[in-house]
């Protein structure tokens, strides 16, 4: 049963040989099913870019993402020393369906399609598709486990003026905390380097302060504010500085290098991680598929959390 295992595949578990550089492109490597039977997450892309303010193309971020991760499919996952899929049941879920000529569907489209995978008992990782997305998956998430933690890495607020009507990748968060759909304070934004005049009560760690302060305060910081809340990660690849993320719609220099963003998001295990979003992934702006890499890491190492918690066990090699 060698190759192509995201059609060949029989179980969600475990995994077969591949070619990196060839065969059938689920996120890594997982079978593609819509059988939500005993699946601990579920990964699904959301398409959709009709909401950016400035350069559009992350519509095909989810298959930039799913492509770049065929390496993190070869290997036991560094720095965990385990293979995930061992313990976990992941599957690929394959994309949301999203009419963006009916811009009025879309909210609901997206909202729909994500609870009926949070209602199953699975958890969710969306790959984006624009930021605006991270909006009606909240409230799908706030539906299940009530108003949510919110930890973002981001360039931007994304809490800028807003109506209930405005499809808007840079609006959606001011809103989700006046709707009650985030617990703003238990809620944390990392790696800004844009202004706003309003913080709508997050607790903010600039992209500076995490130069200065360190990865250990940081972290700190997040789960004092989050404790044993529901959080939910959306993760704006634009948090990133463009050195190791051009491949996005709004770059913003003097951002978080991968290293850092790895090291927080492995320092979050001991937290109640709900779902997680990977978003503003734009294949035209790209170099290399530096940004579809960095992206496709992220959301492996959440999945690598999540296996931690089920029990995994590896033997990291090296110092770390």
């Amino acid at each position: 049963m060698s190759g192509d295992q995201a059609f060949r595949a029989t179980s969600n578990r475990g995994r077969d040989v591949e070619m990196t550089y060839g065969g059938a492109t689920s996120f890594l490597r997982r079978r593609y099913t819509r059988d939500l039977t005993d699946v601990d997450v579920v990964v699904s892309g959301v398409p959709y870019d009709a909401s950016v303010t400035y350069r559009p193309g992350c519509r095909l971020g989810p298959r930039a993402i799913r492509a770049a991760s065929v390496q993190l499919a070869e290997l036991k996952a560094f720095p965990f020393g385990f293979d995930p899929f061992e313990t976990l049941s992941v599957i690929d879920y394959g994309d949301c369906m999203i009419d963006p000529h009916h811009p009025e569907t879309v909210t609901p489209a997206i909202q729909e399609h994500a609870a009926q995978i949070v209602a199953s008992g699975a958890k969710m990782l969306t790959l984006g598709g624009d930021h605006y997305t991270a909006y009606p998956l909240l409230k799908a998430h706030a539906e299940k486990y009530g108003p949510v933690a919110l930890l973002q890495f981001d360039a931007h607020c994304d809490t800028w003026e807003d109506d209930p009507t405005r499809l808007d990748h840079g609006t959606m968060f001011g809103r989700a905390a006046q709707e009650g759909i985030v617990d703003v304070s238990k809620s944390t934004q990392i790696g800004l380097r844009t202004y706003n005049d309003s913080d709508y009560g997050f607790e903010i760690l600039t992209a500076p302060w995490v130069h200065r302060n360190g990865i250990d305060a940081a972290l700190k910081i997040i789960k004092d504010r989050a404790g044993d809340a529901p959080l939910y990660i959306s993760f704006d690849i634009d948090g990133l500085d463009p050195a190791f993320a051009p491949g996005t719609g709004t770059p913003v220099i003097g951002g978080l290098t991968n290293w850092q963003a790895l090291e927080l998001i492995r320092g979050l295990g001991s937290l109640n991680l709900i779902g997680m979003d990977v978003v503003e992934v734009s294949p035209p702006y790209d170099h290399a598929e530096i940004t579809a890499i960095a992206a496709a890491t992220v959301a492996h190492d959440w999945l690598c959390l999540l296996a931690q918690k089920k029990g995994a066990k590896g033997k990291p090699v090296g110092r770390l």
